[in-house]
């Protein structure tokens, strides 16, 4: 029986650990060809000790699978360039890219540095979309060569990106980036067959593990529904052809649910036709607040 990926050529980002190597390891096991990058930095985005992604590579090769490391810094230039250049130099071809690289600094908002914001953004935000980036100008390429791919990009954001998260302004607003990155990204690109979605994962790993920790701690027996695996089928699905047709949706998924997340849209709405004053435009909020549903709870509240 035919695997899922067979023959396609996965790229996932953050692959050493947590969920990026479930996801490495997902596609494997149907049938991709996987390129496993991870820059082997802790959870605050320091240098470690050691490149975590040649350990995944060799968990796909003993399963028999095919797979290398990668190890560039997804969020410059240059490194996103050689990802996408080591899946087309050593498998010929890029089918899939999973954005996942990421850590945190998590600091209340008046005692954020400069330094803690812009490093987080930057890997989580800038780490997708140079990627993505390239990716996209090769599958461009390929379909204005007549070679029209049946491309995937799968994004990471986070239940702290859609509700927002007490203690995480900066991963908050960076996962909130990535949705709407997601949207531009599948609106431009359908037109070369690459289709865009993103996900907001629950799971254990090195960056919930500690901020949730009451939540995360593996169960001594029965079902883990915190473990990173359960959410690899949902983006093994939306890296393979079978889903054809969608694209710009956001899906948060935990344990065994899935659910499709739907976004911003018009509620109650007031229209005078004409300039309000200050006191008619916040009577007028008011009462469209009262009719309004109550918003969902903050993450961490």
């Amino acid at each position: 029986m035919s695997r899922m990926c067979e023959g396609r050529v996965v790229v996932v980002t953050g692959a050493g650990r947590g969920l990026g190597r479930a996801h490495a390891l997902a596609f494997a096991a149907e049938g991709a060809k996987v390129v496993v990058n991870d820059l082997g930095v802790g959870l605050d985005g320091t240098p470690g000790a050691d490149g975590p992604s040649l350990h995944v590579v060799e968990e796909i090769r003993a399963a028999g699978g095919q797979a290398i490391a990668h190890g560039g810094d997804v969020a410059t230039s240059a490194g996103a360039a050689s990802l996408v250049a080591a899946a087309l130099d050593t498998y010929g071809r890029l089918d899939t890219l999973v954005n996942n690289a990421g850590f945190l600094r998590d600091r209340m908002l008046v005692n954020l540095d400069e330094d803690d914001w812009d490093a987080v953004v930057r890997v989580h935000l800038k780490g997708h979309f140079l990627p993505l980036k390239h990716a996209a100008a090769h599958w461009r390429a390929e379909a204005k060569a007549g070679r029209s791919p049946a491309a995937r990009i799968v994004n990471t954001s986070s239940g702290a990106g859609l509700l927002g998260s007490v203690g995480q302004s900066n991963y908050s607003a960076a996962k909130a980036g990535i949705v709407g990155l997601t949207l531009v990204a599948a609106a431009e690109l359908a037109r070369y067959g690459v289709q865009v979605n993103a996900i907001a994962p629950a799971a254990r790993t090195r960056m919930t593990e500690r901020t949730f920790a009451d939540t995360m701690t593996a169960p001594d027996s029965g079902f883990d529904a915190m473990a990173p695996e359960n959410v690899s089928p949902l983006v093994v699905w939306l890296g393979a052809e079978q889903s054809a047709g969608v694209t710009g949706r956001v899906f948060e998924t935990e344990g065994g649910r899935i659910t499709v997340m739907e976004g911003w849209r018009p509620g109650p709405t007031a229209d005078k036709e004409a300039r309000w004053t200050p006191e008619e435009a916040g009577e007028a909020a008011l009462k469209l607040l009262g009719e309004a549903e109550t918003p969902g709870p903050v993450y961490g509240a």
